[in-house]
């Protein structure tokens, strides 16, 4: 944030927005570095994730994954603000995941119950977060670059921290300050491709093209996944390790992730992943990315605590060895856990206390399962959201 501000020539007043899960950092870092020129300002955050006042600025707590009524009364007060706006006028816009849910004003002739509907289908279904914003910012009056056509005269200038692989701005947040880059006919490819009938009602907005481009936006991204593996790698090295990052853009059920992790552990472990000493112990092997969970039963639990406990029959038994995955935010699925943690003994102690581990992940009740053998990761939000990190440690 710092080094995005610097660099940054503003002319005219300033006036900022901040929506996603790390916006009262990211605003809080803006007052920091411009002080009294941003004449006023609005933070739009998950419940919980406000770290007290910021001078200026109205912060306003509201739902996620699903928008609820405050997250209305927030976008509102956005466009009020953004409608005032001069043609030598500025809005810093500052732009986190959790953005998409935050930030919401249903268009004409839809209501929230319908854009939560159509978002609990698609968090269901398996889609990947491109797949899911490309279909929910066209039922929003303020996604898909419409919010910065609401700015118009005035000029917005963007911030962002990626939680998209890729680092697409028209899908961060589901774009409301970038051009779509998505079409109709990607949309129908997405609907056929999970099965998804939608209804009628949506549909017809479905069909509807979005905003191509805009002229009144400057963007920066400032971090994103990479970054986060860049600094796991760091510390890492700092501990004693040989750090790897092995990749950052895993994209897949986070099931099968779990699955290929404990394949690499295993094989580490056992000596037989070291070719030309490539993975010398100890050693840390970095995966960056998001992975998605297709909700098939009634348990609770996020991808990252599914991830973790898919690993720990692969590794069961295996000494100085464990395997972690987190979500940068500090939030995992409807949980107050960030991920989770196994190593050779959890698939043991599991069944040990009577519990089948396959059993859990097909009732994707991973939270449960990680909290009988104490492999709950709590901390609480971390003021930032770049996507989710899993690790390998080997001694």
């Amino acid at each position: 944030m710092s080094n995005a501000l610097r660099e940054r020539v503003f002319k005219g007043d300033i006036y900022c927005l901040a929506i996603g899960k790390a916006a009262w950092t990211m605003a809080k870092s803006a007052r920091k570095e411009l002080g009294s020129r941003i004449k006023s300002g609005i933070v739009l955050t998950k419940y919980g994730h406000s770290g007290g006042e910021i001078r200026g600025f109205r912060i306003i707590e509201a739902g996620h994954p699903l928008s609820d009524e405050n997250t209305l009364i927030g976008t509102g007060k956005a466009i009020e603000m953004a409608k005032r706006l001069g043609e030598d006028d500025e809005l810093l816009f500052l732009i986190s995941g959790g953005g998409s849910a935050l930030f919401e004003q249903p268009l004409p002739g839809l209501s929230l119950a319908d854009i939560i509907e159509v978002n609990s289908k698609l968090l269901a279904c398996g889609a990947d977060i491109v797949e899911v914003n490309m279909i929910r910012k066209r039922l929003s009056a303020v996604k898909a670059g419409r919010f910065a056509q609401i700015c118009s005269p005035g000029k917005v200038f963007t911030i962002i921290l990626s939680d998209v692989l890729g680092d697409r701005p028209d899908s961060i947040a589901s774009g409301p300050a970038a051009p779509d880059l998505s079409t109709i006919d990607d949309v129908a490819a997405v609907l056929r491709k999970y099965d998804l009938d939608l209804g009628d009602k949506v549909s017809d907005y479905l069909c509807r093209e979005t905003p191509k481009s805009l002229d009144n936006v400057e963007t920066v991204i400032t971090g994103s996944v990479r970054t986060l593996c860049e600094s796991a790698a760091s510390a890492a090295l700092g501990l004693g390790y040989n750090a790897h990052i092995l990749c950052t853009d895993m994209n897949c059920e986070a099931r099968e992730a779990g699955r290929l992790v404990s394949s690499i552990a295993r094989q580490v472990a056992v000596g037989t992943a070291t070719p030309n000493g490539v993975f010398e112990r100890p050693c840390a092997i970095i995966l960056g990315g998001e992975t998605v969970v297709s909700v098939k039963g009634t348990g609770t639990g996020g991808r990252n605590q599914e991830l973790a406990l898919a690993a720990a029959e692969g590794i069961s038994g295996l000494q100085d060895l464990l395997v972690f995955s987190v979500g940068s935010d500090g939030t995992d699925g409807p949980t107050d856990a960030a991920g989770g943690i196994v190593d050779g003994s959890t698939a043991g102690r599991l069944k040990e206390r009577g519990l089948n581990l396959q059993e859990i992940l097909a009732n994707n009740d991973s939270y449960k399962g990680l909290a009988a053998v104490a492999g709950l990761i709590k901390t609480g939000p971390t003021g930032t959201n770049v996507n989710d990190i899993t690790v390998i440690l080997c001694k």
